[in-house]
């Protein structure tokens, strides 16, 4: 699935259905209630605002409609509505039609929230490039335009649990955070002068995360 990573969130280029999904997850102030994979309430910090949701069908030439996506947007701008900070929370099924398909996740790194345990990954970006067409960044990124917020230098975490052991299901939390002053993509890279910041600007990064969302199982 998207072993890779944010901006352009899909592996594939994806496009989507043209007929809507109705959602099955609701929002009560700063929290998500899930009724199933997983069935949980999941909060977000109060310094974000709830932006909207997005409900779509992914498809491939050749596959066709092979997976489904239900997207909820929280984000926090500056006075310009450049984007500080952003909460992605994203569940995601295969459809049936496609029994052969499985989500994988190679990251050697986890971490628990509500004794859920997830994959971790990290990316930093300029805010510049192009979410592939149809993909559920572009999806992702479009509602956040919409309400008026503008892409920015950020830096991501991405948190992946698969809900149970067929590898059909996933719930994925990305939090994105604006880069320090004065630290730009290209200077995180190697050979730039900030390179050496990364490790440290990357732990703090998913310890903030990780603290920040609270998952309650409801039975």
């Amino acid at each position: 699935m998207r072993i890779t990573i944010f901006v352009a969130a899909a592996a594939l280029a994806w496009a989507t259905c043209a007929w809507a999904l109705a959602p099955e997850r609701r929002i009560v102030g700063h929290s998500v209630y899930s009724p199933h994979d997983p069935r949980a309430v999941i909060r977000m910090p109060y310094d974000v605002k709830y932006v909207g949701s997005d409900t779509f069908a992914l498809s491939k030439p050749g596959v066709g409609e092979f997976d489904v996506c239900e997207l909820y947007a929280f984000a926090e701008g500056d006075t310009k509505g450049s984007l500080r900070k952003l909460y992605w929370v994203h569940f995601e099924h295969l459809l049936p039609s496609h029994p052969e398909m499985h989500m994988t996740y190679d990251s050697p790194r986890h971490a628990k929230i509500g004794g859920l345990d997830f994959f971790v990954d990290t990316e930093f970006g300029d805010g510049t490039s192009t979410p592939k067409p149809g993909s559920d960044a572009e999806h992702f990124y479009n509602l956040l335009a919409t309400h008026g917020y503008k892409r920015a230098p950020m830096m991501f975490v991405r948190l992946v649990h698969l809900t149970d052991t067929s590898a059909r299901k996933e719930l994925m939390l990305i939090v994105g955070e604006a880069l320090p002053p004065g630290v730009t993509s290209a200077s995180l890279k190697e050979g730039g002068k900030d390179h050496a910041r990364w490790p440290e600007l990357e732990k703090e990064l998913i310890d903030s995360a990780v603290h920040s969302i609270s998952i309650t199982a409801q039975h």
